[in-house]
């Protein structure tokens, strides 16, 4: 019997920068290579970044990849420290490029256009055109023949090949024209040059490349103002002395300086000093928190006025920022179900134009009359000018992107594209309670005294039994006395009673008791009816009541609880008013879930549910047809996350839950989930005009250029003019996106 020996391959997913795409169609080839290459499971490309997100084998290098690109004239930026920054300054210099290619196309087209629109007799102009035509199409604009060149090798094809095919015959024509002008004179045809129109549409697409270039490198810049955040250099102490260090240089352990002022550089714990933080760029909250000893601090956030030291435990990749900046990377790489098929379409699209080009030609021979075969030379060019799938790949990745990044910047962190584009259709949302609706810490909501007692005192002795003890609730209680400046006593004993609370002796022999009511009731302490109604009145309200007692007699009622955040009510209000059904699920009483229920506003709520019937509760309401969406900070939240169709966690909530989640709010801040429905459904409807305007303009566009109006009215599309309109619809699309900006969340 043979043996079948399994062998588990791990895989890693990196996003990599690639060079030389320009259009859409060379955004499927480089995901169709890298597909195809052995060892990789999965690549998307995002031709409005110009990056790939690549899943492969751990045995595969990242050189393998690079070489499967750049047999193709494509290339991956790998082995560089800052492939990002690396990616820009490319950009940058690929811009600067562009942008001279443009101008000096423009200059010198320029004296062509006027020549071939008003002086197309005057003999000496068809040589002056011919002589400035040649730097503009084969120097200024030789990237297109190269590239197409390149792809005819692989038996591919892109937009640059229809912008070589058109402007090269155009070209050809003119040039024979030119030399042998007598060929078509001998025949009784006029001949007619049109470098203008070869020339025109190379400066056209030129420039609607620049203004696609300018234009996509503002989708991308929610990347840019998180890469803001961290400082590029760093004060570690050595040996008790200070050194300034490149942030790359940083370790795990090293001690680091952080003046007022000044950004913390990298993930650590405060080791000494004081101060406040602004952490408002990952909670939300403007006001500054306190940072002491042993307290956590996050790269990005901002010191205030104090100064002090903290161990790095996290540094580079492995940072609460740089893992946001790799989310958002990610989610903007990230395809939505649209893309999809935008991306089949594209694949094929620049052949289907080619055929059709051919066939417009052939009609025109066969039907064109005495003019038979110019018309047919200018409407096939026509029809490769004008046909331009970049607009259709450009019209879901720049509105993904810019989704993706406006919601970075309200605090929204987008994992796939997929959750953004169905955000839109939920109907029904299921909120975990604790950390979700209520802030998920203990609080002391209320504390009465009893009359005739000396509360400075007698704080200062419930403040010291709550600090030994290690209850949950009494950290509440401890926190809450500290705010009013109450001193701690020495105590004389302490003792934990099971179940019911502590005993107290101080110094000069006084009893105290804190807990719950049975301990009072085992102690025959009296209970004065006007604090025992109040203790009733907030149990009624799902509070926790603790009693602090002096030998036999009551001195205060505390009353605790984990507090409902301030926007919860509204932002459950601003859900129902979308007309979206909201549930509550808890694993709390019932009398703790209607209580908070009632407080919100919400009718529909279930109380003592287990974790994986949080999980059976969305696959109910997905079986009823309902589109869920559910909210949670805990592992007890998780296989409900898994199981949504958009799942977001609570971003203070655990590692797990946000792991699982497409989306995380950094904030605790319930109004970000009506803001995340409506971000999606603005980004939607975005989508849908770009591919709206992108189909209609093909579909439009190529028939006028093959010259269907031609019977009707006499109307030929000029090549140039079809070049103009092609450069249009790519920045058109690119604009509408970037409109998304403006938009009201």
């Amino acid at each position: 019997m043979d043996t079948i020996v399994s062998v588990n391959k791990k895989s890693k997913k990196e996003s990599f920068p690639v060079t030389g795409m320009t259009c859409a169609a060379c955004a499927s080839s480089v995901e169709s290579i890298l597909t195809n290459t052995e060892g990789v499971s999965q690549a998307s490309v995002n031709f409005a970044s110009n990056s790939v997100l690549v899943e492969y084998d751990d045995a595969i290098k990242e050189t393998d990849l690079q070489n499967s690109l750049r047999s193709v004239g494509y290339d991956l930026i790998i082995n560089v420290e800052d492939p990002i920054e690396a990616q820009a300054e490319m950009q940058r210099e690929h811009y600067q490029d562009v942008k001279k290619r443009t101008i000096w196309s423009a200059i010198l087209t320029f004296p062509i256009f006027v020549i071939g629109m008003f002086f197309m007799d005057w003999a000496p102009g068809r040589w002056i055109s011919l002589g400035l035509t040649i730097p503009i199409l084969f120097y200024f604009g030789r990237v297109f023949y190269i590239n197409a060149w390149k792809q005819a090798k692989y038996r591919k094809a892109n937009m640059d090949t229809l912008v070589a095919l058109s402007t090269g015959v155009a070209f050809l024509f003119s040039l024979f024209n030119t030399l042998f002008p007598e060929f078509w004179i001998a025949r009784g045809i006029q001949p007619h040059v049109y470098y203008e129109a070869a020339t025109v549409i190379i400066t056209f697409i030129s420039l609607g490349k620049l203004m696609e270039e300018k234009a996509k490198s503002n989708t991308s810049s929610a990347i840019k103002k998180l890469m803001g955040l961290q400082p590029k250099s760093l004060i570690v102490l050595i040996d008790g002395v200070e050194q300034e260090t490149p942030i790359a240089s940083v370790e795990k352990g090293n001690i680091i300086v952080v003046r007022p002022g000044e950004k913390i550089p990298v993930d650590g714990i405060v080791s000494s000093g004081h101060s406040y933080v602004d952490e408002s760029m990952i909670t939300g909250e403007p006001i500054a928190v306190a940072k002491n000893k042993g307290e956590k601090v996050f790269a990005g956030t901002v010191n205030q006025k104090g100064s002090f030291q903290f161990e790095a435990k996290k540094v580079g990749s492995e940072t609460l920022l740089s893992q946001i900046i790799k989310m958002v990377q990610e989610a903007q790489g990230s395809k939505a179900p649209v893309q999809k098929l935008v991306d089949k379409i594209a694949g094929i699209f620049v052949p289907v134009v080619m055929s059709i080009s051919i066939l417009t030609f052939i009609v025109w021979m066969i039907f064109g009359g005495n003019d038979a075969f110019t018309h047919a030379l200018l409407t096939s060019v026509a029809v490769l000018v004008i046909a331009c799938p970049c607009a259709l790949g450009l019209a879901t990745p720049t509105a993904i992107m810019v989704g993706v990044g406006i919601g970075a910047e309200n605090n929204i962190l987008i994992k796939d594209a997929e959750s953004l584009e169905l955000g839109h259709k939920v109907n029904a949302i299921v909120l975990d309670k604790t950390g979700t609706i209520t802030e998920g810490k203990p609080t002391v909501t209320n504390m009465i005294w009893a009359e005739n007692t000396n509360q400075d005192k007698l704080s200062s002795i419930l403040m010291s039994i709550e600090a030994q003890s290690e209850h949950p609730l009494a950290s509440a209680v401890v926190k809450k006395l500290k705010e009013t400046g109450t001193a701690v006593v020495e105590l004389a004993n302490f003792e934990s009673i099971t179940g019911k609370g502590v005993k107290a002796v101080t110094n000069d022999g006084l009893k105290f008791y804190v807990g719950n009511h049975k301990l009072i009731q085992d102690k025959n302490i009296a209970l004065n009816e006007t604090l025992l109604a109040q203790a009733n009145t907030w149990q009624e309200e799902a509070k926790t009541v603790i009693f602090f007692a002096s030998g036999e007699q009551i001195v205060a009622v505390i009353a605790i609880a984990d507090k409902i955040k301030a926007s919860s009510k509204s932002a459950i209000s601003k859900l129902i008013n979308r007309g979206i059904k909201v549930y509550m699920l808890t694993g709390d009483n019932n009398q703790t879930a209607r209580a908070v229920a009632k407080e919100v506003g919400l009718t529909d709520y279930k109380g003592e549910v287990l974790p994986s019937d949080k999980a059976d509760f969305v696959k109910n309401l997905q079986d009823q047809g309902q589109i869920v969406a559910m909210v949670g900070d805990g592992i007890n939240d998780s296989h409900a996350l898994a199981q949504a169709d958009v799942s977001i966690a609570m971003g203070h909530g655990s590692d797990i839950a946000m792991d699982v989640a497409k989306m995380t709010l950094i904030t605790s801040d319930l109004e970000s989930i009506p803001k995340a429905l409506q971000l999606s459904t603005n980004t939607v409807q975005g989508i849908r005009q770009n591919l709206f305007w992108a189909f209609i303009y093909n579909v439009v566009g190529i028939p006028i250029a093959a010259g269907i109006l031609y019977p009707i009215n006499g109307f030929l599309l000029d090549p140039m003019i079809a070049g103009a309109a092609m450069a249009f619809s790519s920045v058109s699309v690119v604009a509408n996106s970037l409109r998304l900006k403006s938009s009201k969340l």
